[in-house]
């Protein structure tokens, strides 16, 4: 930083002359993002979850956003604008997290080309652009690639002590997912010593205060699924945290100082914290991974000899296969339009479909066309109705006797293997078809079961 932290600078006339090697980091970003952007014609669950609520009117965002997911609340109207101008189906929905991966591998560049130079800068940027996590982003309807963007250019502004610009942008970026306020821990490394930062994060602070206040209202509904950390998350964890310290030996010390605890301190502490409360997913986090970019790059930019490429060679070979294997629809949970896609083939008019568990109802409410031709004879008050995500439904008794009334049912499962919800409501979805129906056929669909019951003997009608 100019006054409190003198990194070492490069002349305006040098970034002149290399502007257009700016372009290629982003320009990647976007090529990757392009490659297979429909993902088979796939859509899972949380971007159906970000359609749905997108194409409810303004109103009855709002009134949802008051009872659940206003962590995703900026994401969802920003999404509803681009709806309103251009209802594109997947591209749409996924567009501006290209977009936004794109600008966030500008910011890495630049970062890297202000504490390392332009070689480091090229390197830094594209690193980032083919970090595998990040195209998986770069390709979801969510509000995680624009959070990376955000924090990104926030520490952009942060080394440049652009004070004015450097809270909004934050701002933006905890307004669009809560927990990229912890990028706050890691530019206190690189800025505690300046006032401005100072009164830039305690105003941060402040005005996410609404928004976390609202949010620890719902955090039990919101995130009440979540476990703490496994082994795995633990492990992943490990694997950057060392390749991150190793990157760090002999780099920059002005680089490292903010890179190194961008990478280490917003993961590990959601981590730690979720040991207590379990509120960590790694994409909660994704923006951590522009500081792995940065010290790869400039690593990569400082080496001697021929080995260090060769290593970065053979790791673009499993990167490479991740990065083809994330643009099919095997990559996410489930696959929500599949599903739809066999409901569509199986169902006659007026069947009709119950969802076990009820969460599941997700599956068909990004399909209305579908959806509209069954009878979802659970349900009490649909989605808007009850200013939710998935509609409630009626109490057990009254479940059991609209299955009794019905010849044919479509139900919507969870794969097999997976734990029974508890709940009196479920139970009696379950109870009502193994005692009074034939199970006439059983179809998969990625991360899905489809089943078809009819009344004894009508399996065949």
């Amino acid at each position: 930083m100019e006054s409190a932290h003198p990194f070492r600078q490069h002349p305006e006339a040098v970034i002149s002359r290399i502007a257009p090697w700016r372009l290629l980091p982003p320009l990647l970003a976007v090529l990757l993002g392009l490659w297979g952007l429909e993902r088979g014609g796939s859509m899972w669950r949380d971007e159906s979850v970000t359609w749905q609520v997108a194409h409810r009117p303004l109103g009855g965002i709002g009134e949802l956003l008051g009872r659940v997911d206003a962590v995703h609340g900026l994401h969802y109207l920003l999404m509803h604008g681009v709806f309103q101008a251009w209802d594109g189906g997947l591209w749409a929905l996924r567009l501006p997290s290209v977009a936004a991966t794109a600008l966030a591998a500008a910011g890495v560049a630049a970062i890297a080309h202000r504490l390392a130079g332009e070689r480091a800068a090229l390197i830094a940027g594209c690193v980032y652009a083919v970090l595998p996590p990040v195209q998986m982003y770069a390709q979801e309807g969510r509000s995680y690639a624009l959070v990376a963007a955000a924090v990104v250019w926030a520490t952009y502004l942060m080394l440049r002590e652009r004070w004015a610009a450097y809270a909004p942008v934050l701002l933006i970026g905890c307004w669009l997912h809560e927990f990229a306020v912890l990028a706050l821990l890691a530019h206190a490394f690189t800025a505690w010593r300046s006032r401005g930062w100072r009164w830039s994060a305690a105003a941060v602070l402040v005005l996410l205060l609404p928004l976390a206040v609202v949010s620890a209202r719902q955090a039990q509904q919101q995130l009440g699924w979540l476990g703490r950390p496994s082994w795995q998350d633990w492990a992943a964890y490990g694997v950057v945290a060392a390749a991150a310290l190793l990157l760090a030996r002999g780099a920059a010390k002005d680089l490292v100082r903010v890179a190194l605890p961008l990478v280490l301190l917003p993961p590990g502490l959601l981590m730690v914290i979720s040991l207590v409360h379990p509120w960590y997913v790694d994409r909660y986090v994704l923006y951590a991974l522009a500081g792995l970019a940065l010290l790869a790059g400039a690593r990569l930019a400082a080496a001697r000899g021929w080995w260090p490429w060769v290593l970065a060679g053979a790791l673009l070979v499993p990167s490479g296969i991740w990065s083809v294997w994330l643009r099919t629809p095997e990559s996410r949970k489930d696959d929500a339009l599949a599903v739809a896609a066999v409901v569509r083939e199986r169902a006659r008019p007026g069947d009709a479909v119950v969802f076990m568990p009820s969460r599941r109802r997700e599956w068909l409410l990004s399909s209305p066309e579908v959806y509209e031709g069954l009878r979802d004879v659970a349900l009490d008050r649909s989605p808007a109705a009850s200013r939710s995500l998935q509609g409630t439904e009626l109490p057990a008794d009254r479940i059991r006797a609209a299955l009794l009334a019905s010849p044919r049912v479509i139900a919507l499962l969870d794969p097999a293997g997976q734990p029974l919800d508890p709940y009196p409501g479920e139970a009696a979805k379950r109870e009502e078809l193994a005692a009074g129906f034939d199970l006439c056929s059983m179809t998969e669909a990625r991360g899905a079961r489809i089943a078809v019951y009819a009344r004894p003997g009508g399996c065949d009608a």
